[in-house]
């Protein structure tokens, strides 16, 4: 008698790029064509900012962000106000911190290694998943936009969502993001060697998915194991 098949291990998209250029969406939207779990690993750090800024910390002292750090659920990554501009912010800072990064990287792994629900795989999308949290993800896109391009989209999601936003402010705010994210010597944001760039500027929403969706259907992703 053969031995049995080895178990497939999960498959993983990763989906890298600063904020707002629609990498949350474009995982959102694969997710559901493929029956994936979904994991906006940016959340994670706004889920600690946001522990911290309710407990009246409004800056980036390492020990109290691993505190919070490790006692982030699951639950905690649908509170409406991780969408702020102060929880992003903080959030932008604290991820600089070797030791949170730290904790929040045994999480997102743990997730794709088992994603919740019994889901066959799952989409990571933040901005080291496909160089750090998972180097060996099936397929790996990094999504990006012009800074200006994505202030105004920021600017439109805040006050769709009822947070007062101004255009100057969001623009210098995430500049400064950018750069923080861009420069800090653990998990930089850069393309993964073998990602995919997508430039979401001109493109609409849809037509970012039908570009992630042909190259992963040329890859035949779904059907190996």
């Amino acid at each position: 008698m053969s031995a049995p098949d080895p178990p497939s291990r999960s498959k993983v998209i990763a989906i890298d790029g600063p904020a707002a250029a629609g990498k949350g969406t474009l995982a959102r939207r694969l997710a559901n064509h493929f029956g994936l779990a979904v994991l906006d690993t940016g959340a994670l750090y706004r889920a600690v900012a946001l522990r911290l800024l309710r407990a009246g910390a409004h800056n980036d002292d390492v020990s109290d962000a691993s505190a919070a750090a490790r006692a982030i659920q699951v639950s905690d990554l649908v509170d409406p106000e991780l969408r702020s501009e102060a929880s992003a912010n903080l959030a932008s800072r604290i991820s600089a911190l070797p030791e949170v990064r730290a904790v929040l990287l045994d999480f997102q792994r743990d997730f794709a290694r088992n994603p919740p629900a019994g889901a066959k795989g799952a989409v990571l999308d933040g901005r080291d998943v496909g160089t750090r949290v998972c180097p060996d993800a099936d397929v790996k896109f990094f999504v990006t936009a012009s800074v200006e391009v994505r202030a105004r989209r920021r600017v439109k999601e805040l006050r769709e969502t009822g947070h007062a936003a101004i255009h100057s402010r969001v623009l210098k705010d995430m500049k400064e993001r950018d750069a923080r994210d861009r420069g800090r010597e653990l998990g930089p944001l850069v393309p993964a060697d073998d990602a995919i760039v997508i430039d979401t500027g001109a493109l609409s929403a849809d037509q970012v998915f039908a570009t992630a969706l042909d190259v992963i259907t040329s890859r035949d992703y779904t059907r190996r194991g």
